[in-house]
C-alpha cells in the first residue's frame, strides 16, 4: 500500500507521527493508501522554514513571481490528464468533471499571472505644500490554506496562486481524504521554479489544523468547507489575531417562473444539482417553481432526465454522469436522511437509495433521488445534504419564492429562471445571496471577479480569489513624504582636505 508524505522545502518527506488515515478509493470502497497526519511538532517545523525562505520571495520582483505562475500554468496544462486522474481517483469524480476541478483553479493561476498590477500601491502628489503620499501592498509574510475534499485541485489552486503571488509563504493542509492532487501540484510549482519552503504541504487532521490556527508565525488562514468548522476556524483564528476567510456549507435554490424555458431550466436543474454527486458548495439543492402547473411541469420533465443519469466509476468513461460520494459515513448519512425525509412526508419521486453495481458492490455509491412537496420543517430542506439528492418546494408566488431563498441561514448560490427582465432584475437585487445566477444554473464568478457567499456560507471579510485575494494576501502601507531644500539650491562643492 502507498504511503503518502508530506512535502517540505521542495521534497516529498515522510511523516513521523506514526498516525495515519486511510485513503480510499470511493469507487471500490478499498483502502488506496495511507497519509501520514502531522504532529504539532511537524507543522511547526514547516512555518519555520517557510518563515526562513519566504523574505527573499518577497524580495524578488512582482513580474518574476508572475513568471513562476506562468510556467506552472503551463505545467499544469501540460500534466491535465495526470492531475485529473488523481482527483478521480481519491475523490469519485468523473475523469471530466475532474479536468474541470482542475481547470478551474488554473484560471485563478492566470489572474496571478498578472500580479503586479494587482500589486501597485496609490499615489497623491502634493497632498499638501512638497508633501507626497504614497501606498505599497506587502506580502503578510507566512500564510495558510485549508482546504476540502470535494475540489482537490480547484480550492488549493485558489488559495496558493494568489497568496504565492503577493510574496507570502504559504503552508497548505489538504483534505486527508484527497492529499495526492495538492502533492502533486506542489511539485509541479517547484518545477515553474519557487524557491524551496515558499510551499509547504502538511498533511493531517484537526491536531495539525489547531497548530496551524495557534502558530504565531501565520499571519492568515483561508478555509473552505462545512459551515460548522469555518465558524470554529474563524473564531479562533481570529482570537489569534489572525486574518480569516472561512467558507462554509450551502443550501442553494434555484426559483423556476412560470415563464421560464421548463426544458432548459429542467436541464440546469439536473446538472446543477446532480453533478459531482451534490458534492459542491455550489450545487442546487432546492428547486422552488412559482405555481403549481410549473411545478408539474418541472417535475415531469425532471423524472426522465433523473432517471437516465449514467452512476459509476471513473474508469467507465466520459459518459458517466458522476460517481460515488467520498465515504461510507456519507453514503449512510444521505440515505439516511432520504429515509427521514419520507418519514417527514415529503413525495420521494426518485430514489435513489439501495444502488448498487456490479463489480463495485462496496462503492459508496448513492444514487440520484428526487423529492417533491418538501416543506421548510423539513430535515431535507434544513440540512446541507452533500449528495444527489434534489428538493422540490412549492410555492404560490415570487414574493414567496424569494422570502424562502432569503430566509435561509445559507447565502452561497442561488438563480433564477425567468425570461422577465425586470423579475430577474428584482431579484439580483434583494436576494441576500452572495452570487446569483439569471438563467445560469451555478453563478462560480470568473476567476478575475470574487468568490464568496453571505450568511451563515462565509465568516470574514474579504472573497475568494480576484482582487479581494490580493488584499487579503497582503497588507498596506502608506508613507507621507516631504524633502527640504538640498543640492539643488546650492551645494558644497569644495573639496574636503584629506586626513
Amino acid at each position: 500500500m502507498e504511503e503518502l508524505t508530506h512535502f517540505i522545502n521542495g521534497a516529498r518527506v515522510k511523516g513521523t507521527s506514526g498516525r495515519f488515515a486511510d485513503v480510499y478509493n470511493p469507487a471500490t470502497g478499498e483502502v488506496q493508501a495511507k497519509v501520514p497526519l502531522a504532529t504539532v511538532a511537524e507543522v511547526e517545523d514547516a512555518v519555520a522554514k517557510a518563515a526562513a525562505a519566504q523574505p527573499a520571495w518577497a524580495a524578488t520582483n512582482p513580474q518574476r513571481r508572475a513568471r513562476v505562475m506562468m510556467k506552472f500554468g503551463q505545467l499544469i496544462n501540460d500534466h491535465m490528464d495526470e492531475l485529473a486522474e488523481l482527483v478521480s481517483r481519491e475523490h469519485g469524480k468523473t475523469l471530466p468533471d475532474g479536468r474541470g476541478d482542475v481547470q478551474r483553479g488554473l484560471e485563478v493561476i492566470e489572474v496571478c499571472m498578472g500580479a503586479p498590477s494587482l500589486l501597485k500601491g496609490e499615489f497623491t502628489n502634493d497632498g499638501g505644500p512638497g508633501i507626497d503620499l504614497y501606498s505599497m501592498r506587502q506580502p503578510l509574510g507566512v500564510v495558510a490554506g485549508i482546504t476540502p475534499f470535494n475540489f482537490p485541485a480547484m480550492i488549493p489552486l485558489w488559495k496558493m496562486g494568489p497568496a504565492l503571488a503577493c510574496g507570502n509563504a504559504m503552508i497548505l493542509k489538504p483534505s486527508e481524504r484527497c492529499p495526492s492532487t495538492a502533492l502533486r501540484l506542489a511539485e509541479l510549482i517547484q518545477e515553474a521554479g519557487l524557491p524551496d519552503g515558499v510551499l509547504q504541504v502538511v498533511n493531517g487532521d484537526k491536531e495539525a489544523v489547531d497548530a496551524i490556527l495557534d502558530n504565531e508565525t501565520i499571519q492568515a488562514v483561508g478555509f473552505v468547507g462545512s459551515t460548522p468548522i469555518a465558524q470554529y476556524i474563524y473564531g479562533r483564528a481570529c482570537s489569534n489575531g489572525k486574518r480569516a476567510q472561512c467558507f462554509g456549507g450551502a443550501k442553494n435554490h434555484m426559483i423556476v417562473m412560470p415563464d421560464a424555458d421548463m426544458d432548459k431550466a429542467a436541464d440546469a436543474l439536473v446538472g446543477a444539482g446532480f453533478g459531482a454527486a451534490g458534492e459542491r458548495c455550489m450545487a442546487i439543492s432546492v428547486a422552488v417553481p412559482v405555481g403549481q402547473k410549473t411545478a408539474d411541469a418541472l417535475v415531469e420533465r425532471l423524472v426522465p432526465r433523473i432517471e437516465a443519469l449514467k452512476v459509476g466509476p471513473y474508469t467507465a468513461g466520459d459518459d458517466v454522469d458522476f460517481g460515488p460520494v467520498i465515504t461510507k459515513a456519507s453514503q449512510d448519512r444521505i440515505n439516511g436522511l432520504i429515509d427521514k425525509g419520507v418519514e417527514q412526508g415529503a413525495k420521494l419521486v426518485v430514489d435513489g437509495r439501495g444502488f448498487t453495481m456490479q463489480g463495485y458492490e462496496d462503492g459508496f455509491f448513492v444514487g440520484p433521488s428526487m423529492f417533491d412537496n418538501v416543506t421548510p420543517d423539513m430535515d431535507i430542506y434544513k440540512e446541507e445534504i452533500f449528495g444527489p439528492v434534489l428538493s422540490q418546494v412549492r410555492t404560490d408566488s415570487y414574493e414567496e419564492a424569494l422570502k424562502l431563498t432569503m430566509d435561509n441561514p445559507y447565502g452561497n448560490g442561488t438563480a433564477i429562471f425567468t425570461a422577465d427582465g425586470d423579475t430577474a432584475r428584482d431579484f439580483a437585487n434583494r436576494v441576500n445571496v452572495g452570487m446569483v445566477g439569471i438563467n445560469f444554473p451555478i453563478p462560480v464568478p470568473l476567476s478575475y471577479h470574487t468568490f464568496g457567499g453571505w450568511k451563515k456560507s462565509a465568516f470574514g471579510d474579504l472573497n475568494q480569489y480576484g482582487p479581494d485575494a490580493f488584499r487579503f494576501y497582503t497588507k498596506t502601507k502608506t508613507v507621507t513624504a516631504r524633502w527640504f531644500s538640498g543640492i539643488k539650491e546650492g551645494g558644497e562643492f569644495a573639496f574636503k582636505a584629506m586626513d
